[in-house]
């Protein structure tokens, strides 16, 4: 499967940076996806349930600020499609009445068949070059779904399965570590790779979310859905903020 790669399309980096809507992807990157994506658990559950606005208007508060993305807030919108699909796996899987292995199922599809239409409209399946509005469009609604699919997956593991949410955790991290070494290891396609692991990020921090939340009967630590989402999201901006002042360490074509 073909992938908009540094070689494919970028004279020189500085050139590739100043016109990509998206940071690259780098170690850094995956730090900060996954606390964003944790920030989306705890903060989604304090919308819906501490705040008392219920699933449906909690997920059309995130999704009105995800309409309305700019490439500087890139790391805000993450936050708010974490929450959007927090938001709305919660309304399949309990509201609808699906149940996590039906709304899993369903959710692959929809990330599958997103992934499909993408790359038969422009001939790749784009990872951290993104420069045309139609890549654009495509790349954000794969993250929306993905991060609905990753919520529904990380509630099947840590509940259905009996795994609790520090197990939950630890099968979702060790998954990731296997994309990991397929990335360094193997031949596999980049955008597989890519989205294989952001679909993974998504539910080790709904795990990592409700670890640092949920009450100690349930397995938690009962820490507090707002005072946890404060600390992310403050952990958040330093390591923007650092990382951005230095510059970005690119890594190579093949992340």
């Amino acid at each position: 499967m073909p992938v908009e790669t540094a070689a494919a399309e970028r004279p020189v980096h500085g050139v590739r940076e100043a016109l990509s809507k998206v940071p690259p992807v780098t170690l850094v990157f995956w730090a900060v996806k996954i606390l964003a994506t944790t920030l989306g658990e705890t903060g989604g559950d304090a919308l819906s349930m501490t705040l008392g606005l219920g699933y449906a208007v909690s997920t059309l508060v995130f999704l009105a600020f995800f309409c309305v993305y700019q490439p500087a807030l890139y790391w805000a919108i993450v936050v708010a499609t974490t929450t959007v699909g927090t938001t709305t796996s919660d309304y399949l899987d309990r509201t609808l009445g699906l149940g996590y292995v039906k709304s899993s199922i369903f959710l692959l599809g929809a990330v599958t068949a997103v992934l499909v239409v993408w790359r038969y409209s422009t001939g790749a399946i784009a990872v951290d070059h993104i420069t045309t509005r139609e890549n654009e469009v495509f790349y954000w609604v794969t993250i929306l779904v993905s991060n609905t699919l990753g919520t529904a997956l990380g509630d099947f593991v840590a509940t259905t399965t009996g795994l609790g949410f520090e197990g939950g955790a630890l099968v979702f991290a060790g998954l990731i570590a296997l994309v990991a070494a397929a990335h360094f290891f193997t031949d596999a396609p980049a955008a597989l790779l890519f989205w294989a692991a952001y679909v993974l990020t998504r539910p080790l921090g709904a795990t990592l979310g409700d670890t640092l939340t949920k009450s100690h009967a349930e397995g938690g630590l009962a820490l507090g859905r707002i005072t946890s989402s404060l600390v992310i999201a403050a952990a958040m901006v330093l390591i923007v903020a650092v990382t951005s002042r230095r510059g970005p360490a690119p890594v190579d074509a093949h992340a």
